[in-house]
């Protein structure tokens, strides 16, 4: 496992270093891309929009991090699924080599995609403590969420590759829901704003309970959601556990296919 788990790492990196060797601004479009899409989405909901909330006790923070807190884990689990979708398609030479571990394709594309999470998350918590000089205990927390977060990635990923073998239109399926998703979990919006006939859409998203989770962390400060923990948390670990097995149920057939 340690042996995979270094290997993951160096791939990981290569990744990195390979993906943007070249470009006169190199590494920095790991951070470059993620964060000009956050700050585009609040230019456009924060500052177009004119929203205005903050400062109670419903609503302790303003909009800008409300839509930070949302955006910056779905920027994150965009970047993995994206990613991820091409990944064993791309390394065909090395599905033949009997003494590799395949999992470990989707696996550094999680460890990537973590890079934009460690970023937005750093940017979220400084933000916050600018605004309100405090702490909350709760913080205490974000690594389980992140835990969470990456053992559904890691699934998601491990589905998604092993799938796209064999359904190449799996990539563009990827990318439409990555682009529309974020209009589907409270992440610009509260879930009030939204008329009743469009309501259950949102809690029927398992997703919307990520972004819930995250939000009582950095947002509320409090449990807010309480129902949101254990269903995130089902989620997270049903999906790691399902997408494993479909991986490995689908690794025998990949060199026949590639």
């Amino acid at each position: 496992m340690a042996r995979h788990a270094r290997l993951t790492w160096a791939m990981a990196r290569r990744d990195m270093l390979s993906r943007h060797a070249g470009q006169f601004l190199g590494l920095f479009w790991i951070v470059g891309h993620p964060l000009f899409l956050t700050i585009l989405y609040v230019f456009i909901f924060g500052i177009v929009f004119k929203q205005r909330m903050g400062g109670t006790y419903e609503l302790p923070l303003d909009y800008t991090a409300y839509i930070l807190i949302g955006i910056i884990p779905w920027l994150t689990t965009s970047a993995i699924l994206s990613n991820s979708a091409m990944s064993v398609v791309s390394n065909s030479a090395l599905v033949k080599q009997f003494n590799f571990s395949l999992e470990v394709l989707p696996a550094k594309d999680v460890v990537v995609g973590c890079v934009t999470w460690i970023v937005g998350m750093s940017v979220i918590l400084i933000y916050v403590v600018m605004k309100t000089w405090s702490m909350h205990w709760i913080w205490l927390l974000l690594p389980i969420a992140f835990l969470l977060q990456i053992m559904m990635m890691l699934g998601l990923a491990l589905a998604i590759s092993a799938v796209t073998v064999f359904l190449r239109d799996m990539k563009d399926f990827v990318t439409l829901f990555t682009t529309a998703g974020i209009f589907l979990i409270p992440s610009v919006y509260l879930p009030a704003w939204l008329p009743a006939l469009f309501k259950p859409v949102i809690y029927l998203n398992p997703f919307s309970y990520m972004i819930w989770v995250y939000q009582d962390i950095l947002y509320f400060g409090r449990f807010e959601h309480p129902y949101a923990w254990p269903v995130y948390a089902i989620f997270a670990i049903s999906t790691f556990v399902f997408g494993y097995r479909i991986f490995r149920y689908l690794r025998p057939m990949f060199g026949g296919v590639l």
